[in-house]
């Protein structure tokens, strides 16, 4: 494409359409390298002044889709993860779960005595000497950004946290941290000041190389909001009973008779989700 195409991100930014971030997002789903020129193909052919990159996104997602369910359920992860909602806690069992695989023991939705005040925490992680306090801020609207003041609330909330924990016997020599996981993204000055005050942050693409994203694809642990099999109002009856992960869907496959899908397509799920379950090599 020779032309320079000017798209609308989801923060409302114009910019100029960059073909190698569209390919990247595509090799990243590990659909071939025959697909993903055939998908950049007809996308570029498709493009206009003005598209937004959420159309971008539904016209390679569909053509993706077509060829390879699977590559295409890797491809919506950010989209999968925000459908962990409305109410947010989906996401902290997500978060929870994730840091089991990372070998920490954790409890999610707890109440926790401060120094001053109780507070209501999303997670609870330990590991070793390792003792940390985990807030979730989930947002349905990928151009939200946590700013500055989520972690200035989080960690005076964790100081009152850590003052009583400190007078707790066999605390004397564990490592107290509070962090602050999200879906979308952080501001500059909130990293900013989380590495200051030595949180612990987490989001999208954050840390470089370690963001959820990475640590998905390092693990297997997609939420099973990324099927393609399954419907939204199927997903919602599981996120109810409290499944977040394909893994849990794969290793509980009566779930699928519990909430009333047709054993006809018990298999095509069940493929679906052990293949999503395989660690991203």
């Amino acid at each position: 494409m020779n032309k320079s195409v000017l798209i609308k991100k989801y923060s409302g930014d114009v910019v100029e359409f960059d073909v190698d971030k569209l390919i990247n997002s595509l090799k990243r789903s590990q659909a071939s390298d025959t697909v993903v020129q055939q998908i950049v193909e007809q996308v570029e052919g498709q493009l206009y002044d003005g598209i937004t990159t959420k159309k971008i996104y539904q016209m390679a997602f569909k053509i993706l889709k077509s060829k390879s369910r699977v590559s295409a359920s890797k491809y919506k992860l950010k989209k999968a993860i925000m459908e962990l909602g409305p109410s947010g806690f989906p996401f902290e069992k997500f978060v929870g779960k994730i840091l089991e695989m990372e070998g920490f023991s954790t409890n999610v939705g707890v109440i926790v005595q401060g120094n001053c005040v109780q507070h209501e925490v999303d997670v609870i992680a330990e590991k070793e000497n390792k003792h940390y306090m985990i807030e979730c801020k989930y947002h349905s609207d990928q151009g939200r950004f946590c700013n500055v003041k989520i972690p200035l609330y989080i960690h005076s909330r964790f100081l009152d946290v850590e003052k009583q924990w400190e007078h707790q016997k066999g605390h004397e020599a564990k490592l107290h941290k509070g962090g602050v996981y999200t879906n979308t993204r952080f501001t500059t000055d909130a990293i900013q000041y989380g590495k200051c005050v030595g949180m612990l942050m987490s989001s999208w693409d954050y840390p470089r190389g370690n963001g959820l994203k990475d640590r998905i694809d390092n693990s297997g642990l997609h939420p099973l909001t990324a099927l393609t099999t399954l419907t939204k109002a199927e997903k919602t009856k599981l996120l109810d009973e409290g499944i977040v992960l394909c893994k849990e869907l794969h290793e509980s496959p009566k779930l699928l008779e519990k909430i009333g899908i047709d054993k006809k397509r018990h298999k095509k799920i069940l493929e679906d989700s052990e293949k999503l379950c395989s660690v991203h090599q």
